[in-house]
């Protein structure tokens, strides 16, 4: 009886899977998807979804802290923080004055900065001074400041999930509506992507000190990590802090921001994929009046850094009274290489699920380890990366344990073919991914922009599962053999230190 049930139960799921499959395919999407690469250069996807009255969207800018100018770390997260300042329409009472109180604030700031700098003679009373002026003048823009007008304009109207976050590659922003207030969406969004006001920016330039403060500086993985990125890269932008250097983030200022703005955030550095219940012959023209009015820009020119390749092992060592942690790092190269479905593939097999060999080996089998992971594109993957492994250590264990662990499960990938079920099991579930994806709006939404973005195209999307396809065993020992060997190899760990015990009080003599 139970054979029966677990037969009946298997068809059913590949009834499902093939109607799911059918109605999810390229020539389905292609009849309701439509592009638009507008004059200024921005480029609309529109998908039809009318399952439910309701549209999700995702707006990627094609840049994020490894674009960051030189000394001035962080800069692309700022933007992710003043997304939701609002517009010159949303946010302010009074703009035209707003606008120039805010000119005001710069042109105190860098008096203040100025004098702030200099490593010899800096007069305290004049930086008092000075400083006393910027608060002034930030404060008198503040009046002309509605808090979170922006954010509650768009929740009053039906969104939800309103967020915005800051990657290596990219910056992007999304939020969901109701379908009958695509036209308010459109006016908001295109007014804080081409007339952004930086509003309040040395506010909340403090919060994302504190941000740093709370994930790098004061969280011992956090801190490991940053070191580690430091380490592995000598010329690349991604050995840089994504969060933004202490000493740079203080002293980012608004007009810098405002450059970083006119030079990245150009309408032919953007994609924009609205999925949901809409038409696009309806909405493409109303996005059309929005997005094109944005001013355009020539799209910024590639990075020409280019990582040299690493001869030589690197490691950091942290000793703290904390939990302790190994990762190591190998360089790859970036998404566009032919081997990318191969990398894909083997951190499949290493660490996805509870029947990886990481986890099998190293928390299941050995009981070493409380977590263990391999990682394909670390820190990003618009630029040649990082393939990582990490082990947390249970108690009783150590990083060298979790090094020698790792290594042995590196080794196999070198000198033993995977299976041919753990190939099928990693091709399956990428395709099984990719219908997960395709499921909601926002899932969509998210892949047409960054496929778009990444390829030029948004059917790259279903002809990866092609390439994926093609992945071999022999593809998996061959990149192995290539890219996991030790000159090519930066480490980082935690290693346990008790804290030294108190100083001993000197007896103190009395009359």
């Amino acid at each position: 009886m139970r054979i029966r049930r677990l037969v009946a139960l298997v068809l059913a799921f590949v009834v499902i899977w093939g109607v799911a499959a059918r109605a999810q395919d390229l020539a389905s999407f292609e009849k309701r998807t439509a592009v638009k690469v507008l004059p200024n250069g921005l480029t609309l996807i529109v998908c039809e979804r009318p399952e439910a009255p309701v549209f999700s969207y995702y707006t990627l800018v094609d840049a994020g802290s490894a674009d960051d100018p030189q000394g001035a770390s962080g800069l692309a997260h700022m933007f992710e923080h003043m997304a939701f300042k609002g517009t010159e329409q949303i946010g302010t009472t009074n703009y035209p004055a707003e606008k120039v109180a805010l000119a005001k604030v710069e042109i105190a700031y860098a008096a203040y900065d100025a004098e702030y700098r200099k490593r010899v003679g800096q007069d305290p009373a004049k930086l008092a001074s000075l400083k006393k002026a910027f608060d002034d003048a930030q404060a008198a823009a503040e009046k002309f400041v509605v808090p979170n007008q922006f954010a509650e304009m768009a929740e009053q109207n039906g969104a939800v999930g309103l967020n915005a976050s800051t990657a290596e590659d990219s910056t992007e922003f999304f939020w969901s509506m109701p379908s009958n207030r695509l036209e308010l969406w459109a006016y908001m969004e295109s007014g804080r992507l081409g007339h952004p006001v930086e509003r309040e920016f040395y506010k909340e330039r403090d919060v994302v000190q504190e941000e740093r403060r709370m994930r790098i500086d004061s969280s011992p993985v956090g801190a490991m990590v940053e070191q580690f990125l430091a380490t592995a890269y000598v010329a690349h932008p991604y050995g840089r802090s994504g969060v933004g250097w202490e000493s740079e983030i203080s002293q980012v200022n608004a007009t810098e921001a405002d450059a970083f703005h006119k030079k990245y955030y150009v309408p032919a550095n953007i994609v924009i994929a609205v999925v949901g219940d809409l038409k696009s012959a309806e909405a493409m023209p109303m996005l059309t009046k929005y997005f094109g009015a944005i001013p355009a820009g020539p799209k910024p020119a590639p990075m020409t850094t280019i990582e040299p390749p690493q001869s030589a092992e690197k490691s950091v060592v942290i000793r703290e009274a904390t939990q302790p942690f190994y990762i190591e790092g190998y360089h790859k190269p970036d998404y566009r290489d032919p081997d990318n479905e191969v990398y894909d593939a083997i951190a499949d097999i290493i660490s996805n699920g509870r029947t990886a060999r990481l986890y099998k080996s190293l928390v299941r089998d050995q009981k070493i380890a409380a977590q263990a992971q391999g990682l394909g594109g670390f820190p990003g993957q618009k630029y040649p990366g990082l393939f990582a492994f990490y082990a947390v250590p249970v108690p009783g264990h150590t990083p060298d344990e979790m090094r020698d662990a790792i290594h042995k499960e590196i080794d196999k990938l070198r000198t033993t073919d995977v299976t041919d079920e753990e190939l099928q099991m990693f091709k399956t579930r990428a395709r099984a991914g990719l219908l997960r994806g395709l499921g909601d709006n926002e899932g969509l939404a998210q892949q047409f922009a960054e496929y778009q973005t990444r390829y030029g195209d948004w059917r790259e999307l279903f002809r990866e599962l092609d390439r994926i396809d093609k992945v071999n065993k022999s593809d998996l020992r061959r990149v192995a053999n290539k890219v996991f060997i030790e000159g090519n190899r930066t480490s980082a760990r935690i290693e346990f230190q008790a804290p030294a015990p108190p100083a001993a009080k000197s007896a103190g003599g009395g009359e």
